[in-house]
């Protein structure tokens, strides 16, 4: 059954409030980011790539070199046991405050992981919603989370996908609020992706709706995209007011206006070696004007500029593999310390 807990106006306030002053500190930050670039750096390091490598069961962080500073999981395609140092095919992660990262284990029909885990940098479950390989929707359960991010108020925000659901959950493991499962316009099919924007309201990809949606916190649909998509993996709203959107099913990345207009697309498909369908599952546009994204069944994460052209890659054009610079169907890719046109998460844990 839907429900919503609808907000007091105060708390919209202080959630913008709290997402203006976040994103003014990380534009300050990302000043500083594309000068760490070329140094490349250890662990947390800005500029260093955080990957959710899907088949590998493991999220890696690469600096600049491809050197992998860190990692989480096997990294054993393989492996089929969710729980303590194991992530089975994570769709998503995020770089929380003091190194501590957010990974949803969204694992797979044969192999079930069901939570989303906040890990240290030693690989230590410091906080769990989900139990390790079962599905439900009750207290503590979820079914297929693809994707988690905390919130200003340090609560976290969650797509359940197998439920059909947006939830946010507090560190008690309550949900506050929910939108889906229900019926009729708006009633979500396999969403895929939301942020909190700093309106208060949430945008959602929508995956087998083939739309993205915005709503408020009543449930309300405010804004929708639609036209010619196919299959949307993610989407995020820049600073400009553009919606950024993964349409993973024509293998393209767009811009689009509020007044619905594409203003920017790129394929994937069209390199050297290209999987013809190579459904890129993440992309978030950098404070610099370059794009992050997570080509999946290209194996590769890559960077481009606004030209177009590759800056950065990391794993061989349709290749897979878990050795040095070799991915498995990687589902997201994004840069520490650049959160332009995403949730920043606050800044303690």
């Amino acid at each position: 059954m839907y429900f919503a807990k609808p907000r007091q106006v105060t708390f919209t306030i202080v959630i913008a409030t709290a997402l203006f002053v976040s994103c003014l500190a990380f534009t300050l930050l990302g000043t500083n980011i594309r000068q760490a670039h070329a140094s490349g750096g250890g662990f947390n390091n800005p500029g260093n790539v955080l990957i959710s490598d899907q088949f590998n069961n493991r999220v890696i962080e690469v600096d600049r070199n491809k050197n992998i500073v860190w990692s989480f999981g096997t990294g054993d395609p393989n492996d089929c046991s969710p729980g303590p140092g194991h992530i089975i095919a994570p769709n998503d992660a995020e770089r929380l405050a003091d190194g501590f990262t957010l990974i949803p284990g969204t694992g797979t029909s044969n192999c079930p992981d069901n939570r989303v885990i906040v890990v240290d940098q030693s690989g230590n479950i410091i906080w769990q919603y989900g139990v390790a390989g079962k599905t439900g929707r009750g207290f503590n359960r979820l079914n297929v989370p693809v994707f988690a991010i905390q919130l200003p108020n340090h609560d976290f925000l969650i797509v359940d996908q197998g439920n059909n659901r947006v939830i946010e959950v507090n560190k008690e493991k309550e949900i506050v609020w929910s939108y889906g499962p229900k019926t009729g316009p708006g009633a979500l099919n396999s969403p895929n992706s939301a942020e909190l924007l700093p309106n208060g309201h949430i945008l959602i990809a929508d995956e087998n709706n083939n739309r993205v949606i915005e709503i408020d916190r009543d449930g309300h649909i405010v804004w929708q995209y639609s036209q010619g998509l196919n299959v949307v993996a993610f989407a995020s709203r820049l600073p400009d007011g553009d919606t950024l959107i993964v349409d993973s099913g024509n293998n393209r990345i767009i811009k689009v206006t509020q007044d619905k207009q594409v203003e920017f697309q790129y394929f994937t498909n069209k390199g050297k070696n290209s999987n013809p369908n190579p459904n890129p599952t993440g992309a978030v546009q950098l404070y610099d004007g370059d794009i992050c994204i997570a080509d999946q069944f290209n194996d590769r994460a890559i960077i481009i500029d606004p030209n177009k052209r590759i800056e950065f890659q990391y794993g061989m054009t349709n290749i897979v593999g878990n050795g040095p610079d070799q991915l498995n169907a990687p589902y997201s890719a994004v840069v520490i310390g650049d959160y332009n046109g995403q949730t920043p998460p606050p800044d303690h844990f």
